[in-house]
């Protein structure tokens, strides 16, 4: 019979690492005596990242004695005590390749169940003093599992632990794990693994994801169960050269190219809302600049239809405003990104302000050219009328379809602006106004404009009981960071990073519009654009998670160590990844 060797807990404390602090109880300590199991947690024992851990599904975390010794050949190290793993159990039996998602344990007078394999992060690593251990414990099948509590009851190291239930479908906690964390993401398995009542809400989200993509219901490659679904593979690698055929003048600082091939023969379809990279070279001596923009015509034009807002200081939209004529050849990407208009019958709300309309208008322009039935709303805020780009191409476009609500908002009417003609009503979007306005709570929501206009949106929105799974948002710009366990002040304008710069190829963050030569005193890009004060996300750090997946528009990269499972074709891990060549990346 398994028996408890060890009961651990420990408490939030703040650590430094890297020259961070880090808010983290992975330090636990064993406990002297019998411990209360509460439903969050052990009496004792609390988390610093309740993103990441703690909550009623990961109450309790197990470890196997029998993997310490394992990690203490494997490591060559003897310096282990209990709770070295983080975990609130050290147990004698009880092995991951045994113990199955839905088992129930009797432990003193308390009752357990299985509920998932453990998350691995990066504080696995600092705490073991070794950056590879978020990747080991998945590679070697052995992460180590949680519990929630079904009944609350007193535990001490010595006890019998008792399986009184086996879970249905008997899927191991390293079958679980391997499932999501490596390839070979077979449709039964997961079918299997979706049918197992005491999974957590995350991991059945993460299987629901790869469901539909192994099913084909989704285009996409890469893992979408550890982050955004990535689209399908972009049509070319790199830059092609495309000829800029128009430019028109949209609003006062509002321009459209239209980009066509050389030979005129049509362009790839594009999905509604992708964006593409242009390769800026203002001048012959200088480096290329690399900035996106978000297509803004119809996707099956056979042409690429980009929009750009001339900004203060903006190196790549004055170029484009000032320099390029008709006629010139750009050096431009493939469609890319996975802020796309989904397929469905239900409700889409497509709500903007300023230029984050250009994604939104590719949609409508998707909708408008299949005549769609669904019920739709253009939800648009502007200055004025002078500041109001598509004006007469979105009301073109509302025309065609049936089922559409169309409101305008001007926080800055002109005096020659028409209420009632050019605008709908002085001031801005709200919530309070689209509840007013009849907007369904179980539409589709795509969103885009200044950051403030998206986070006060997307945050009453999700306090409205808007799903998360209908919350569609892209960004201009840096996105927001994941940096669990860091809190940090606001961040810094980019900038290269300080001393003399590198003698290694160009890295070009295409969002925040740097671009800085590499310096191989670094060992990843991630740790690079933390050095540059970019937003960046990640967890693991080793290739694991797949939270520093982003877009690799160009060049070429080399990994170490080797991400467990690759990225979607056209992306790259930063977080273990070296540039071989120049390269350019959605950061």
């Amino acid at each position: 019979m398994a028996r408890l060797v060890a009961v651990n807990v420990g408490l939030p404390q703040n650590i430094q690492w890297r020259g961070e602090t880090v808010r983290t109880s992975i330090w636990k300590q064993p406990v002297r005596g019998r411990c209360a199991a509460r439903r969050l947690n052990l009496e004792g024992d609390g988390q610093g990242d309740l993103a990441g851990h703690g909550g009623e599904h990961r109450a309790v975390m197990v470890y196997q004695i029998d993997s310490y010794r394992y990690w203490e050949r494997t490591l060559g190290r003897s310096d282990f005590t209990f709770g070295q793993f983080s975990e609130n159990f050290t147990v004698e039996g009880l092995p991951d390749n045994e113990v199955c998602i839905g088992d129930r344990y009797r432990v003193g007078s308390a009752l357990f169940e299985v509920t998932q394999p453990r998350v691995t992060c990066y504080r696995s690593g600092i705490r073991m003093n070794d950056p590879r251990v978020p990747a080991l414990l998945v590679a070697h099948h052995r992460p180590g599992f949680y519990l929630r509590v079904l009944e609350e009851g007193e535990v001490g190291a010595g006890d019998e632990i008792a399986k009184v239930a086996d879970g249905p479908e008997r899927f191991t906690v390293a079958d679980i794990d391997a499932l999501l964390y490596l390839p070979g993401h077979r449709p039964d398995q997961l079918q299997r693994a979706l049918r197992i009542p005491a999974l957590s809400t995350g991991w059945k989200g993460s299987f629901e994801a790869l469901a539909a993509q192994e099913a084909g219901n989704v285009s996409a490659g890469g893992n979408p169960g550890l982050g955004r679904a990535a689209g399908p593979p972009p049509a070319w690698p790199g830059f092609r050269p495309l000829r800029a055929a128009r430019i028109e003048r949209e609003s006062a600082d509002v321009i459209s190219l239209t980009l066509e091939s050389q030979d005129g023969s049509p362009l790839p379809p594009a999905l509604p809302g992708q964006f593409l990279v242009l390769r800026l070279r203002p001048a012959a001596n200088a480096p290329a600049l690399l900035r996106s923009y978000s297509l803004s015509g119809a996707p099956d034009a056979g042409t690429y239809r980009v929009s750009v807002k001339q900004e203060l200081n903006g190196k790549g939209s004055t170029f484009l405003h000032t320099k390029v004529k008709g006629g010139d050849i750009l050096e431009v990407s493939a469609p890319r990104g996975s802020f796309t208009l989904q397929p469905g019958e239900g409700p889409v709300v497509l709500l903007s302000a300023g230029i984050g309309a250009t994604p939104l208008l590719a949609m409508l322009h998707a909708l408008a050219a299949s005549r769609s039935l669904r019920e739709v709303w253009w939800l648009y805020g502007a200055r004025n009328a002078a500041a109001h780009p598509f004006a007469g191409e979105a009301r073109s476009l509302a025309a065609l379809l049936p089922h559409i609500r169309s409101f305008v908002a001007y926080s800055g009417p002109g005096s020659g602006d028409r209420l009632g003609d050019d605008y709908d009503a002085p001031g801005r979007l709200s919530l309070e106004l689209l509840q007013q306005m009849g907007v369904p709570r179980d539409a589709d929501f795509y969103l885009c404009g200044p950051a403030a206009f998206l986070g006060s949106f997307a945050q009453g929105l999700r306090g409205w009981g808007v799903a998360s799974g209908r919350l569609h948002r892209e960004v201009f710009g840096p996105e927001e960071a994941v940096t669990p366990g860091i809190s940090r002040p606001p961040a810094a304008p980019p900038h290269p990073p300080a001393g003399a710069p590198g003698p290694g190829p160009m890295v070009s963050f295409a969002r925040s519009g740097l671009d800085v030569p590499w310096n191989p005193a670094y060992q990843s890009l991630l740790e690079f654009a933390e050095a540059c004060d970019l937003q960046v996300k990640w967890s693991c750090r080793t290739g694991v998670c797949h939270t520093c997946e982003c877009a690799l528009i160009g060049g070429s990269v080399r990994y170490d160590p080797e991400p467990l499972e690759p990225p979607a074709q056209g992306n790259v891990l930063i977080c273990c990844a070296r540039p071989a060549t120049e390269v350019g990346m959605d950061l």
